[in-house]
Order: C-alpha cells, then sequence, then structure tokens
C-alpha cells in the first residue's frame, strides 16, 4: 500500500500513541528506554533474533550482541533497582517473520506493576482498548471481517474450558504431570476432533495445533477474550497459580480472534528462572541447533530481590490494524522494512 493510501491510518496510530502515554501518565507511570542491544535476545525457543557485533574502541575486541526481542529482562532490573511503574514503546526485532501480522522490526508497548497482581493487567487492557477506540474514532474493531466491541468488558475464559468449549477437549487430563504432560492422550482427542497429528509430535506441538485450528477463531468475537491459566510448560517467565501448579498466572488478550497482549505474574525465583532457561535453551538446540546465552546479569539482579509484579506486552502496530481495520501490519506502519521479494 503506497504512502497515500496509509496516511490515514498513520494519523490514527498517532492518535493511539498519545492515548497510550496519557492513560499510563494519568495512572502513575514512568516511561522507560531500555537498549535494544543485549547479551540475550530472550529465550523463547521458537524466535529468531538478529546478531551483531560491539567493536571495542581500536577494534581491539569484539562481542557478540542480539537485538532484543522483548525489552523484558532490561525493564525487570529497573523493578529491581527500585522502578514501581514503569512502561515503555520498545521497538523490538524477531528474524524469520513476515506476515499479515509480523513484522521483523513492531513497537511493543510492555508495562509492569510491582506490587499488584496480574489481574490488574486485564483492567489496563480493557481501558487501553477503550481509549484506542475513542483516540482512532472507531465503533468497533475489526480484522479479516470479525468484529469487537473495544468498549465491552472482556470474556475471561482460561485455557482448559477454552480447549472443554471449542474443542471438546479435556486437556487437564493430559496434564497428571506438568513436567512431561502425556502426548499420546492429547494426539488421541485431538484426532477424534479431526485435528492432524504425526507421529513424534510433542505435546506442545499438538497444543498449539488445537488452538490455532479450533479455539482461536472463536476469541474475542463481539467483545475481547482473556485466556487465562496457561500450562506452566508454556509460561517460563511467569509463576504457578498458587492453588494449582500445573497452571501459570499468564494470560492473553484476544480481539476479534487476533492475539494482541501476554501479560504474567512474574516468576521471581532465580534458581527455578535459570531451571526453565536452560531447558528452553535445550529445546531451541533441538529445534534449531543454536543456544542463545542467558543473561547471568538478568538472574543476579533477581537473585538480588525483584518485588512481586506483574507484567506484559502488548502489540502496538496489531492494535492499530484493529482499530482502523487493516488486514496487513505494513499498511500501519510508517516505514515498513524493505520486502525482499522478487528479487
Amino acid at each position: 500500500m503506497r504512502f497515500s493510501a496509509r496516511r490515514a491510518n498513520l494519523e490514527k496510530r498517532s492518535a493511539i500513541v498519545a492515548a497510550t502515554r496519557a492513560f499510563f501518565s494519568r495512572n502513575g507511570f514512568v516511561e522507560v528506554e531500555t537498549p535494544a542491544l543485549q547479551v540475550s535476545p530472550g529465550m523463547e525457543p521458537h524466535l529468531a533474533a538478529f546478531a551483531t557485533e560491539l567493536e571495542a574502541p581500536g577494534r581491539a575486541a569484539r562481542r557478540k550482541l542480539y537485538l532484543h526481542t522483548s525489552p523484558e529482562f532490561a525493564m525487570k532490573k529497573l523493578l529491581v533497582a527500585g522502578c514501581t511503574h514503569i512502561f515503555q514503546l520498545a521497538r523490538v526485532f524477531r528474524n524469520g517473520e513476515r506476515s499479515d501480522t509480523h513484522h521483523p522490526e513492531f513497537v511493543m508497548l510492555e508495562w509492569y506493576r510491582a506490587g499488584d497482581d496480574y489481574t490488574v493487567l486485564m483492567n489496563d487492557c480493557a481501558t487501553l482498548l477503550r481509549e484506542s477506540a475513542a483516540a482512532a474514532g472507531a465503533s468497533n474493531f475489526v480484522w479479516r471481517g470479525q468484529s469487537c466491541d473495544p468498549r465491552a468488558m472482556p470474556e475471561r475464559i482460561t485455557v482448559v474450558d477454552a480447549f472443554r468449549r471449542f474443542a471438546g477437549i479435556d486437556l487437564a487430563a493430559t496434564m497428571v504431570d506438568p513436567r512431561a504432560p502425556d502426548a499420546a492422550a492429547l494426539s488421541r482427542q485431538a484426532t477424534r476432533t479431526g485435528v492432524r497429528t504425526a507421529a513424534g509430535d510433542r505435546w506442545d506441538d499438538v497444543f498449539f495445533r488445537i488452538f490455532l485450528e479450533r479455539i482461536e477463531p472463536h476469541l474475542g468475537l463481539g467483545r475481547p477474550t482473556i485466556v487465562d491459566e496457561y500450562p506452566i510448560s508454556m509460561a517460563a517467565l511467569a509463576r504457578a497459580k498458587p492453588k494449582d501448579r500445573r497452571f501459570a498466572e499468564r494470560f492473553e488478550l484476544y480481539v476479534a480472534g487476533l492475539e494482541l497482549a501476554n501479560g504474567f505474574g512474574e516468576l521471581t525465583d532465580a534458581s527455578e528462572q535459570r531451571r526453565r532457561f536452560e531447558a528452553d535453551q535445550a529445546l531451541k538446540a533441538r529445534l534449531s541447533g543454536e543456544r542463545y546465552p542467558i543473561d547471568a546479569d538478568f538472574l543476579d539482579a533477581l537473585a538480588y530481590g525483584m518485588p512481586a509484579s506483574a507484567g506484559i506486552a502488548l502489540g502496538l502496530d496489531r492494535l492499530v490494524m484493529l482499530a482502523t481495520g487493516a488486514e496487513k501490519i505494513d499498511d500501519v506502519l510508517w516505514a515498513p522494512v524493505a520486502s525482499t521479494e522478487g528479487a
């Protein structure tokens, strides 16, 4: 789409950014800025990062660094340093990602609340949706023909209930041992509902296939949906639910069938965090033959004492897509990264 055709979307984007900053200022947050260059880009096994080298003056030494996939580690260090309510509109980078809803460089709105329960973030999301709609002059959020009222209070549903309601699958029955969920049992249930499985599928593979095919298309229709209590194996940076440690204090926000935000009650146990990081990098090595370094300073900060906190990341570009009705992320960017198509 030419710039002239995108211009109305971009003007609405500017209004949404202004409304977002006003929301956080009004609620006592401080806007922070952290470096994009990091020792560790992030620990998610399925994400690919951009790597570079930092040269010392005179080119005497070089050090491998990465462009971050999220500002999470740096922002949590600020919580340890004494900041309590912080937010950032961070440019983040993910390699190998380009689609209608993905871009190699995008803007992530991330915020943290020290001392608050993660459910407070759900209220933040509801307010941000309403205020973004007002800023953009949108009566409804729309994506691929699906509509959602951004002023409606979100529906809240657990992952287990979503699997039961939309796929007819008893997810909890396959999670007797949360560290070794039963892939065969989940595959059998998936096959009965018409979801394709294959020999060698991990439990996570089957979970995501069911979620994408049977559940995600039903989320956020008419009103926003908050999907809560993800399996602990899918929440490496979140703490476990006190009453059922198979599940984590993690939720995702969906609007018109599009995933918009991912929130946690933050894990503050340094030894448990190291164990999860090592497990994730072992999986990454099996999947891609690569490992990313663990940020030792981040683990040291957790060990020093991070306060009980809640944190969340929201895709700003996707929020603008919903508010403008744009179907492609490139249509809400001031200057998309050059495409290699046709090269």
